[in-house]
């Protein structure tokens, strides 16, 4: 079914545009929901407020890019994490969840005991033997991943979840654009009845945002 007509939807419910309510619709409608979306256009606010609503816990999955790139940053694996999870952050507060008690932490006691969050690098999801099962799956920068990482990725997710493939098809920071996995996997699934893909235009940052992305690579 799609988002509850009495929903307040955190707010965003009356403020939605018609790309934005399809994305939605689609995230509690289909197991998949795949979105092609320019920065600023919402896609990750939009997803964890969802998210929340459909009350799994949530996994946040990201690309550092560069394999190796995880091990060489300072910092605890938290640290080394933030220049990443910086939308889920932002997201959460939207929301009016603080991160540091939503997204779940070991080395801190309260996000602990109440943390539904998880946030990934790649790397720990593609662990031998890894099973996801009843959560909300959100692939951050999906444009970032490579076909075989999105494929070892997407291999590992039960039925019972709910998945959302967020990206921007001309925003990708692969050394080689052409290995991206982001663009073949929409057309993948593109008529797939559990899978629907979306696009988002409408950049609210503001009109120097807007422009800005509109400047070909």
């Amino acid at each position: 079914m799609p988002l509850p007509k009495d929903s307040m939807f955190f707010g965003f419910a009356d403020k939605l545009t018609d790309e934005q309510r399809i994305y939605v619709n689609s995230i509690f409608d289909r197991q998949l929901t795949l979105v092609n979306a320019r920065s600023g256009t919402g896609k990750t606010t939009l997803a964890v407020a969802a998210a929340k609503l459909l009350g799994k816990p949530l996994v946040y999955v990201f690309s550092p890019v560069e394999e190796g790139r995880m091990g060489f940053r300072p910092g605890n694996q938290r640290e080394k994490e933030s220049a990443y999870v910086t939308p889920l952050h932002d997201a959460l507060y939207e929301i009016g969840e603080d991160p540091a008690k939503a997204i779940f932490d070991p080395e801190n006691a309260e996000a602990l005991k109440r943390g539904t969050a998880w946030v990934y690098p790649m790397s720990h999801i593609f662990a031998r033997g890894t099973n996801i099962k009843g959560k909300t799956v959100i692939i951050g920068e999906s444009q970032n991943f490579t076909r075989g990482e999105l494929k070892k990725l997407l291999t590992r997710i039960h039925d019972d979840c709910t998945v959302i493939l967020e990206g921007h098809t001309e925003q990708c920071d692969l050394q080689n654009v052409s290995k991206s996995g982001f663009a073949p996997y929409i057309e993948h699934f593109r008529s797939e009845p559990y899978a629907q893909v979306c696009e988002l235009t409408v950049n609210f940052r503001g009109q120097l945002a807007q422009h800005a992305d509109t400047l070909e690579w």
